[in-house]
């Protein structure tokens, strides 16, 4: 997931509206906050396992079929003009 930078003066703003909260409010806004900036460590995928031979049960004339059945063809085009 992104991360949002945003300027001081909204960081401000931000404050503004949380000081007012309950310190029991602010100690789990804090915890949340702490929790979220922690790093978790990613899991390393090798790139080995990334590759291989299709798996399937099905012959080959099953997936063309099944490919075929779920193509979608648009006959109304619109034109660019």
């Amino acid at each position: 997931m992104g991360s949002l930078t945003i300027s001081k003066k909204i960081l401000d703003k931000y404050f503004g509206y949380l000081k007012n909260l309950d310190n029991n409010a602010k100690q789990n806004l804090i915890t949340k906050l702490t929790e979220s900036i922690e790093t978790k460590a990613k899991k390393k995928s090798e790139l080995r396992s990334f590759f291989g031979a299709w798996d399937d049960n099905r012959d080959s004339d099953e997936i063309i079929s099944e490919i075929r059945a779920f193509r979608v063809n648009k006959m109304n085009t619109e034109s660019f003009e």
